[in-house]
Protein backbone atom coordinates (compact mmCIF):
# COMPACT_ATOMS: atom_id res chain seq x y z
CA UNK A 1 0.00 0.00 0.00
CA UNK A 2 2.63 2.52 0.80
CA UNK A 3 4.61 1.31 -2.18
CA UNK A 4 1.48 2.63 -4.33
CA UNK A 5 1.26 5.65 -2.41
CA UNK A 6 4.46 6.80 -3.29
CA UNK A 7 3.93 5.59 -7.49
CA UNK A 8 1.13 8.65 -7.31
CA UNK A 9 3.09 10.84 -5.59
CA UNK A 10 5.73 10.33 -8.23
CA UNK A 11 5.75 12.84 -10.93
CA UNK A 12 7.94 9.95 -12.81
CA UNK A 13 6.45 7.38 -12.59
CA UNK A 14 2.70 8.64 -12.50
CA UNK A 15 3.32 10.24 -16.10
CA UNK A 16 4.41 6.62 -17.64
CA UNK A 17 1.86 5.09 -15.66
CA UNK A 18 -0.95 7.89 -16.93
CA UNK A 19 0.07 7.78 -20.39
CA UNK A 20 -0.44 4.01 -20.59
CA UNK A 21 -3.63 4.17 -18.91
CA UNK A 22 -5.06 6.25 -21.46
CA UNK A 23 -3.52 4.04 -24.21
CA UNK A 24 -5.60 1.48 -22.85
CA UNK A 25 -8.89 3.43 -22.68
CA UNK A 26 -8.43 4.85 -25.90
CA UNK A 27 -7.70 0.95 -26.89
CA UNK A 28 -11.29 -0.16 -25.48
CA UNK A 29 -13.01 2.74 -26.95
CA UNK A 30 -11.48 2.10 -30.78
CA UNK A 31 -12.49 -1.87 -30.54
CA UNK A 32 -16.54 -1.12 -29.73
CA UNK A 33 -18.32 -1.81 -32.93
CA UNK A 34 -19.61 1.56 -33.00
CA UNK A 35 -16.16 3.15 -33.52
CA UNK A 36 -15.95 1.80 -36.54
CA UNK A 37 -17.52 2.52 -40.10
CA UNK A 38 -19.04 -0.46 -40.85
CA UNK A 39 -19.51 -1.38 -37.28
CA UNK A 40 -17.90 -4.41 -37.30
CA UNK A 41 -15.19 -3.63 -34.58
CA UNK A 42 -11.53 -2.73 -34.77
CA UNK A 43 -8.65 -5.55 -34.33
CA UNK A 44 -7.38 -5.31 -31.34
CA UNK A 45 -3.47 -4.69 -33.18
CA UNK A 46 -5.19 -1.89 -34.79
CA UNK A 47 -7.07 -0.39 -32.16
CA UNK A 48 -3.82 -0.71 -29.83
CA UNK A 49 -1.72 1.28 -32.40
CA UNK A 50 -4.01 3.76 -33.00
CA UNK A 51 -4.68 4.95 -29.55
CA UNK A 52 -0.94 4.69 -29.06
CA UNK A 53 0.09 7.03 -31.90
CA UNK A 54 -2.57 9.55 -30.80
CA UNK A 55 -1.58 9.77 -26.84
CA UNK A 56 1.57 10.13 -28.10
CA UNK A 57 0.71 12.59 -30.57
CA UNK A 58 2.60 10.66 -33.09
CA UNK A 59 0.02 10.69 -36.12
CA UNK A 60 1.23 7.30 -37.91
CA UNK A 61 -1.81 4.92 -38.66
CA UNK A 62 -2.58 1.47 -40.04
CA UNK A 63 -5.85 2.29 -41.29
CA UNK A 64 -7.47 5.38 -43.05
CA UNK A 65 -8.88 7.64 -40.32
CA UNK A 66 -11.72 9.07 -42.25
CA UNK A 67 -13.43 5.75 -43.80
CA UNK A 68 -12.16 3.52 -41.41
CA UNK A 69 -13.98 5.02 -38.10
CA UNK A 70 -16.86 6.29 -37.28
CA UNK A 71 -17.36 9.75 -35.64
CA UNK A 72 -17.25 8.47 -32.99
CA UNK A 73 -13.96 7.20 -33.24
CA UNK A 74 -12.49 10.14 -35.40
CA UNK A 75 -13.88 11.67 -31.56
CA UNK A 76 -12.14 9.46 -29.84
CA UNK A 77 -9.13 9.91 -31.47
CA UNK A 78 -9.07 13.93 -31.27
CA UNK A 79 -9.38 13.37 -27.86
CA UNK A 80 -6.91 11.16 -26.95
CA UNK A 81 -4.06 13.29 -29.07
CA UNK A 82 -5.52 16.46 -26.82
CA UNK A 83 -4.97 14.11 -23.84
CA UNK A 84 -1.82 13.11 -25.17
CA UNK A 85 -0.72 16.65 -26.01
CA UNK A 86 -1.25 18.11 -22.74
CA UNK A 87 -3.87 16.41 -20.13
CA UNK A 88 -1.51 14.01 -19.25
CA UNK A 89 1.51 16.16 -18.46
CA UNK A 90 -0.70 18.84 -16.69
CA UNK A 91 -2.51 16.31 -14.80
CA UNK A 92 0.57 14.54 -13.31
CA UNK A 93 1.89 18.56 -12.18
CA UNK A 94 -1.81 18.75 -10.27
CA UNK A 95 -1.70 15.95 -8.89
CA UNK A 96 1.75 16.20 -7.10
CA UNK A 97 1.16 19.13 -6.07
CA UNK A 98 -2.16 18.82 -4.57
CA UNK A 99 -1.18 14.91 -3.02
CA UNK A 100 2.16 16.14 -1.80
CA UNK A 101 1.29 19.86 -0.91
CA UNK A 102 4.10 20.46 -3.38
CA UNK A 103 7.47 18.53 -4.70
CA UNK A 104 10.03 17.42 -2.14
CA UNK A 105 13.22 18.58 -3.79
CA UNK A 106 14.26 14.53 -4.66
CA UNK A 107 10.72 15.49 -7.08
CA UNK A 108 11.96 18.35 -8.43
CA UNK A 109 15.13 17.15 -9.57
CA UNK A 110 13.70 13.54 -10.61
CA UNK A 111 10.66 15.98 -12.86
CA UNK A 112 13.73 18.71 -13.85
CA UNK A 113 13.97 16.86 -18.02
CA UNK A 114 10.18 17.01 -18.72
CA UNK A 115 9.53 20.29 -16.72
CA UNK A 116 12.77 22.21 -18.12
CA UNK A 117 14.02 23.23 -14.90
CA UNK A 118 10.31 25.13 -14.38
CA UNK A 119 9.95 25.73 -10.50
CA UNK A 120 7.00 24.54 -8.58
CA UNK A 121 6.00 28.31 -7.73
CA UNK A 122 5.82 28.20 -11.86
CA UNK A 123 3.17 25.21 -11.37
CA UNK A 124 -0.11 27.08 -11.62
CA UNK A 125 0.91 29.84 -14.09
CA UNK A 126 2.20 27.49 -16.05
CA UNK A 127 -1.08 25.41 -16.31
CA UNK A 128 -2.85 28.75 -16.88
CA UNK A 129 -0.52 29.60 -19.46
CA UNK A 130 -1.51 25.82 -21.03
CA UNK A 131 -5.04 26.26 -20.90
CA UNK A 132 -4.78 29.98 -22.14
CA UNK A 133 -2.82 28.83 -25.18
CA UNK A 134 -4.29 26.08 -26.13
CA UNK A 135 -7.76 27.76 -25.89
CA UNK A 136 -6.75 30.65 -27.96
CA UNK A 137 -4.06 28.82 -30.88
CA UNK A 138 -6.55 25.84 -31.24
CA UNK A 139 -9.70 28.54 -31.71
CA UNK A 140 -8.22 30.78 -33.97
CA UNK A 141 -6.70 28.00 -36.57
CA UNK A 142 -10.26 26.31 -36.44
CA UNK A 143 -11.51 29.17 -37.12
CA UNK A 144 -9.44 30.19 -39.82
CA UNK A 145 -9.35 26.46 -41.23
CA UNK A 146 -13.17 26.30 -41.60
CA UNK A 147 -13.79 29.25 -43.11
CA UNK A 148 -11.29 28.32 -45.44
CA UNK A 149 -12.79 25.18 -46.06
CA UNK A 150 -16.00 26.40 -46.51
CA UNK A 151 -15.73 29.60 -48.42
CA UNK A 152 -12.93 28.47 -50.46
CA UNK A 153 -13.20 24.69 -51.06
CA UNK A 154 -17.13 24.37 -50.98
CA UNK A 155 -16.97 21.98 -48.57
CA UNK A 156 -20.20 21.75 -46.31
CA UNK A 157 -20.33 24.16 -43.39
CA UNK A 158 -20.59 21.39 -41.11
CA UNK A 159 -18.22 19.48 -42.51
CA UNK A 160 -16.07 22.34 -42.73
CA UNK A 161 -16.44 23.08 -39.05
CA UNK A 162 -15.36 19.42 -38.26
CA UNK A 163 -11.99 19.30 -40.71
CA UNK A 164 -11.02 22.91 -39.37
CA UNK A 165 -11.44 21.66 -35.84
CA UNK A 166 -9.67 18.38 -35.81
CA UNK A 167 -6.76 19.47 -38.12
CA UNK A 168 -6.26 22.69 -35.24
CA UNK A 169 -6.19 20.40 -32.20
CA UNK A 170 -4.12 17.81 -34.42
CA UNK A 171 -1.81 21.03 -35.21
CA UNK A 172 -1.44 22.34 -32.18
CA UNK A 173 -0.78 18.91 -30.37
CA UNK A 174 1.64 18.22 -32.81
CA UNK A 175 -0.56 14.70 -33.44
CA UNK A 176 -0.27 14.45 -37.70
CA UNK A 177 -3.97 13.37 -37.63
CA UNK A 178 -5.93 14.22 -40.34
CA UNK A 179 -9.27 13.52 -42.04
CA UNK A 180 -8.49 13.66 -45.48
CA UNK A 181 -7.13 10.56 -46.77
CA UNK A 182 -4.28 12.12 -48.17
CA UNK A 183 -3.76 14.51 -45.26
CA UNK A 184 -3.03 17.64 -46.96
CA UNK A 185 -1.67 16.96 -49.99
CA UNK A 186 -5.37 17.97 -51.61
CA UNK A 187 -4.38 21.84 -50.32
CA UNK A 188 -1.05 21.62 -51.12
CA UNK A 189 -0.93 25.41 -53.10
CA UNK A 190 -3.20 26.58 -50.14
CA UNK A 191 -1.46 29.20 -48.06
CA UNK A 192 -4.43 29.60 -45.75
CA UNK A 193 -4.31 25.92 -45.01
CA UNK A 194 -0.85 25.67 -44.67
CA UNK A 195 0.19 28.57 -43.05
CA UNK A 196 -1.77 28.31 -39.38
CA UNK A 197 -0.96 24.03 -39.52
CA UNK A 198 2.58 25.29 -39.72
CA UNK A 199 2.41 28.48 -37.37
CA UNK A 200 0.46 26.27 -34.49
CA UNK A 201 3.23 22.65 -35.06
CA UNK A 202 6.07 25.90 -34.70
CA UNK A 203 4.78 27.76 -31.63
CA UNK A 204 3.54 24.28 -29.52
CA UNK A 205 7.05 22.92 -30.43
CA UNK A 206 8.91 25.31 -28.78
CA UNK A 207 7.53 23.81 -24.94
CA UNK A 208 6.06 25.44 -22.40
CA UNK A 209 8.80 27.19 -20.48
CA UNK A 210 9.74 29.00 -23.87
CA UNK A 211 6.47 30.45 -24.40
CA UNK A 212 6.62 31.47 -20.45
CA UNK A 213 9.25 32.94 -20.96
CA UNK A 214 8.35 34.80 -24.09
CA UNK A 215 5.55 35.80 -22.17
CA UNK A 216 7.54 37.49 -19.70
CA UNK A 217 10.63 38.67 -21.50
CA UNK A 218 8.68 39.24 -24.92
CA UNK A 219 11.23 40.23 -27.34
CA UNK A 220 14.43 41.16 -25.18
CA UNK A 221 16.83 38.55 -25.88
CA UNK A 222 19.22 39.96 -23.01
CA UNK A 223 16.56 38.35 -20.37
CA UNK A 224 15.66 35.31 -22.09
CA UNK A 225 16.72 32.08 -20.45
CA UNK A 226 19.66 30.18 -21.60
CA UNK A 227 17.09 27.58 -22.48
CA UNK A 228 14.67 29.62 -24.37
CA UNK A 229 17.79 30.98 -26.14
CA UNK A 230 18.95 27.54 -27.41
CA UNK A 231 15.41 26.58 -28.20
CA UNK A 232 14.32 29.34 -30.79
CA UNK A 233 17.71 30.34 -31.95
CA UNK A 234 17.65 25.74 -32.66
CA UNK A 235 14.28 26.19 -34.13
CA UNK A 236 15.04 28.55 -36.52
CA UNK A 237 18.42 27.25 -37.56
CA UNK A 238 16.88 23.95 -38.35
CA UNK A 239 14.39 25.45 -39.96
CA UNK A 240 16.50 27.54 -41.86
CA UNK A 241 18.44 24.21 -43.07
CA UNK A 242 15.57 21.50 -43.50
CA UNK A 243 13.86 24.33 -46.25
CA UNK A 244 16.78 25.36 -48.28
CA UNK A 245 17.79 21.37 -48.44
CA UNK A 246 13.81 20.38 -49.10
CA UNK A 247 13.68 23.12 -51.75
CA UNK A 248 17.29 22.26 -53.11
CA UNK A 249 16.48 18.55 -53.49
CA UNK A 250 13.51 17.84 -54.65
CA UNK A 251 13.47 21.34 -56.65
CA UNK A 252 13.57 19.36 -59.92
CA UNK A 253 11.70 15.93 -58.34
CA UNK A 254 8.60 14.79 -60.39
CA UNK A 255 7.01 13.11 -57.59
CA UNK A 256 7.14 16.09 -55.01
CA UNK A 257 7.89 19.35 -56.14
CA UNK A 258 9.02 19.52 -59.81
CA UNK A 259 5.61 20.05 -61.24
CA UNK A 260 4.73 22.90 -59.19
CA UNK A 261 4.83 26.93 -59.76
CA UNK A 262 8.08 28.45 -57.70
CA UNK A 263 5.22 29.60 -55.31
CA UNK A 264 4.09 26.77 -54.59
CA UNK A 265 7.81 25.09 -54.74
CA UNK A 266 8.63 27.51 -51.40
CA UNK A 267 5.77 27.20 -49.33
CA UNK A 268 5.65 22.98 -49.25
CA UNK A 269 8.94 23.01 -48.78
CA UNK A 270 8.73 25.29 -45.93
CA UNK A 271 6.00 22.63 -44.66
CA UNK A 272 8.07 19.69 -44.91
CA UNK A 273 10.77 21.89 -43.21
CA UNK A 274 8.08 22.01 -40.34
CA UNK A 275 6.94 19.11 -40.19
CA UNK A 276 9.51 16.33 -39.59
CA UNK A 277 10.46 18.15 -36.50
CA UNK A 278 7.42 16.17 -34.55
CA UNK A 279 4.01 16.86 -36.71
CA UNK A 280 3.54 14.64 -39.11
CA UNK A 281 1.05 15.97 -41.55
CA UNK A 282 2.42 16.05 -45.38
CA UNK A 283 1.75 18.20 -48.51
CA UNK A 284 3.63 16.29 -50.13
CA UNK A 285 3.82 12.18 -51.07
CA UNK A 286 6.80 11.09 -48.34
CA UNK A 287 7.28 8.02 -50.54
CA UNK A 288 8.22 9.81 -53.90
CA UNK A 289 11.26 11.86 -51.77
CA UNK A 290 14.41 11.37 -52.73
CA UNK A 291 17.16 9.81 -50.37
CA UNK A 292 19.02 12.14 -49.89
CA UNK A 293 16.08 14.16 -48.75
CA UNK A 294 15.02 10.97 -46.47
CA UNK A 295 18.40 11.41 -44.39
CA UNK A 296 17.51 15.15 -43.98
CA UNK A 297 14.61 13.69 -42.58
CA UNK A 298 16.19 11.58 -40.31
CA UNK A 299 18.21 13.89 -38.96
CA UNK A 300 15.44 16.41 -38.35
CA UNK A 301 13.18 14.07 -37.22
CA UNK A 302 15.62 12.71 -34.74
CA UNK A 303 16.43 16.03 -33.47
CA UNK A 304 12.71 16.93 -32.56
CA UNK A 305 11.85 20.25 -30.86
CA UNK A 306 11.78 21.74 -27.85
CA UNK A 307 12.11 20.52 -24.23
CA UNK A 308 8.40 20.34 -22.01
CA UNK A 309 6.17 20.63 -25.40
CA UNK A 310 4.31 18.85 -27.10
CA UNK A 311 7.37 17.78 -29.56
CA UNK A 312 9.24 14.54 -29.96
CA UNK A 313 13.06 13.61 -30.53
CA UNK A 314 15.91 14.29 -28.28
CA UNK A 315 15.13 17.56 -28.11
CA UNK A 316 17.15 20.64 -29.41
CA UNK A 317 18.77 21.52 -26.45
CA UNK A 318 20.09 18.10 -25.92
CA UNK A 319 21.56 18.68 -29.84
CA UNK A 320 22.98 22.01 -29.39
CA UNK A 321 24.12 20.72 -25.76
CA UNK A 322 26.41 17.99 -27.90
CA UNK A 323 27.23 20.35 -30.13
CA UNK A 324 28.56 22.77 -27.82
CA UNK A 325 30.82 19.85 -26.43
CA UNK A 326 32.40 18.72 -29.77
CA UNK A 327 33.02 22.53 -30.94
CA UNK A 328 34.69 23.01 -27.22
CA UNK A 329 36.98 19.61 -27.21
CA UNK A 330 38.04 20.40 -31.04
CA UNK A 331 39.14 24.51 -29.82
CA UNK A 332 40.86 22.75 -27.02
CA UNK A 333 38.47 24.57 -23.78
CA UNK A 334 38.01 23.84 -20.53
CA UNK A 335 33.95 24.01 -20.74
CA UNK A 336 31.09 23.70 -22.92
CA UNK A 337 28.91 26.00 -23.34
CA UNK A 338 26.60 28.76 -25.54
CA UNK A 339 25.95 32.42 -25.34
CA UNK A 340 28.15 33.14 -22.93
CA UNK A 341 26.86 30.64 -20.40
CA UNK A 342 28.68 27.27 -19.88
CA UNK A 343 27.12 23.59 -19.02
CA UNK A 344 27.55 21.90 -15.71
CA UNK A 345 28.97 18.54 -15.71
CA UNK A 346 25.58 16.96 -14.82
CA UNK A 347 23.40 18.60 -18.04
CA UNK A 348 26.23 17.58 -20.64
CA UNK A 349 26.11 13.76 -18.78
CA UNK A 350 21.77 13.70 -19.11
CA UNK A 351 22.33 15.35 -22.72
CA UNK A 352 24.94 12.00 -24.15
CA UNK A 353 22.85 9.61 -21.94
CA UNK A 354 19.22 10.71 -24.00
CA UNK A 355 20.92 10.96 -27.39
CA UNK A 356 23.17 6.88 -26.51
CA UNK A 357 19.45 5.91 -25.83
CA UNK A 358 17.70 7.62 -28.00
CA UNK A 359 20.19 5.57 -30.71
CA UNK A 360 20.23 2.63 -29.11
CA UNK A 361 16.38 2.20 -29.40
CA UNK A 362 16.09 3.61 -32.79
CA UNK A 363 18.64 1.10 -33.74
CA UNK A 364 17.37 -2.03 -31.81
CA UNK A 365 14.11 -1.41 -33.50
CA UNK A 366 15.30 -0.97 -37.08
CA UNK A 367 17.35 -4.14 -36.40
CA UNK A 368 14.36 -6.34 -35.58
CA UNK A 369 11.61 -4.93 -37.96
CA UNK A 370 14.12 -5.49 -40.92
CA UNK A 371 14.59 -8.61 -39.71
CA UNK A 372 10.87 -9.92 -39.57
CA UNK A 373 10.04 -8.22 -42.94
CA UNK A 374 12.07 -7.70 -46.71
CA UNK A 375 11.44 -4.06 -46.57
CA UNK A 376 14.46 -1.29 -47.73
CA UNK A 377 16.25 -0.04 -44.96
CA UNK A 378 15.86 3.60 -45.71
CA UNK A 379 12.13 3.04 -45.31
CA UNK A 380 12.11 1.21 -41.77
CA UNK A 381 14.87 3.72 -40.74
CA UNK A 382 12.27 6.55 -41.65
CA UNK A 383 9.52 4.65 -39.61
CA UNK A 384 11.23 4.18 -36.79
CA UNK A 385 12.88 7.00 -36.22
CA UNK A 386 9.18 8.63 -37.02
CA UNK A 387 7.44 6.56 -34.38
CA UNK A 388 10.50 7.24 -31.66
CA UNK A 389 10.19 10.75 -32.02
CA UNK A 390 6.58 10.93 -32.36
CA UNK A 391 6.39 12.78 -35.95
CA UNK A 392 4.11 10.20 -38.10
CA UNK A 393 5.42 10.99 -41.55
CA UNK A 394 5.87 7.40 -43.16
CA UNK A 395 6.63 6.23 -46.40
CA UNK A 396 4.14 4.47 -46.71
CA UNK A 397 4.72 0.99 -44.88
CA UNK A 398 3.16 1.37 -41.74
CA UNK A 399 0.09 -0.62 -42.95
CA UNK A 400 2.03 -3.55 -44.67
CA UNK A 401 3.67 -4.17 -41.39
CA UNK A 402 3.48 -7.31 -39.50
CA UNK A 403 1.54 -7.03 -35.58
CA UNK A 404 4.93 -7.76 -33.56
CA UNK A 405 6.29 -5.57 -35.52
CA UNK A 406 3.42 -2.65 -35.48
CA UNK A 407 3.79 -3.73 -31.59
CA UNK A 408 7.58 -2.08 -31.83
CA UNK A 409 6.20 0.69 -33.33
CA UNK A 410 4.05 1.15 -30.67
CA UNK A 411 6.39 0.68 -28.08
CA UNK A 412 8.80 3.58 -29.48
CA UNK A 413 6.23 5.65 -29.49
CA UNK A 414 5.41 5.43 -25.85
CA UNK A 415 8.82 6.01 -24.88
CA UNK A 416 9.72 8.70 -26.92
CA UNK A 417 6.50 10.22 -25.92
CA UNK A 418 7.34 9.95 -22.21
CA UNK A 419 10.74 10.46 -22.67
CA UNK A 420 13.98 8.02 -22.57
CA UNK A 421 15.21 10.17 -19.62
CA UNK A 422 11.67 10.02 -17.98
CA UNK A 423 11.75 6.43 -18.32
CA UNK A 424 15.03 5.28 -17.14
CA UNK A 425 14.67 7.58 -14.23
CA UNK A 426 11.44 5.91 -13.38
CA UNK A 427 13.00 2.52 -13.29
CA UNK A 428 16.30 3.60 -10.99
CA UNK A 429 14.24 5.39 -8.80
CA UNK A 430 14.91 4.62 -4.88
CA UNK A 431 18.38 3.80 -6.14
CA UNK A 432 21.59 5.04 -4.18
CA UNK A 433 24.32 6.49 -5.27
CA UNK A 434 27.91 5.17 -4.02
CA UNK A 435 29.05 6.87 -0.68
CA UNK A 436 32.71 5.70 -2.46
CA UNK A 437 34.49 6.74 -5.82
CA UNK A 438 36.92 4.57 -7.17
CA UNK A 439 41.00 5.77 -8.57
CA UNK A 440 40.75 8.00 -11.57
CA UNK A 441 42.54 6.51 -14.50
CA UNK A 442 42.46 7.67 -18.46
CA UNK A 443 41.62 5.09 -21.11
CA UNK A 444 43.15 5.66 -24.61
CA UNK A 445 40.05 7.32 -26.84
CA UNK A 446 39.92 7.32 -30.88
Amino acid sequence: MKGAVQVFRDPVRLIPLLFATAILIGTLLLSLPFATADGAGAPFITALFTSTSAVAVTGLIVVDTPTYWSMFGQITILALFQIGGFGIMTAATLFGLIAGRGFGLRDRMATQVERSRLETGDAASVLKLVFAITVAVEGIVALILTARFAISHDVPVLQAVWHGVFHSVSAFNNAGFSTFSDSVIGYQSDPVVLGPIMLAVILTALGFPVMQDLRANRLRWRQWSLHTKITVFGTVVLLAIGFVAILAMEWSNDGSLGPMAIGSKILNAAFHSVMPRTAGFNSLDVGALRKETLMVNYLLMFIGGGSAGTAGGIKITTFFVLFAIVASEIMGRRDAGLFQRRFSQGIERQALTVTVLAGAIVFAATAYILAVTSLDLEDVLFETISAFSTVGLSTGITAQLPPDALIVLSVLMFIGRVGTITVATALALGGRGRQFRYPEENPIVG
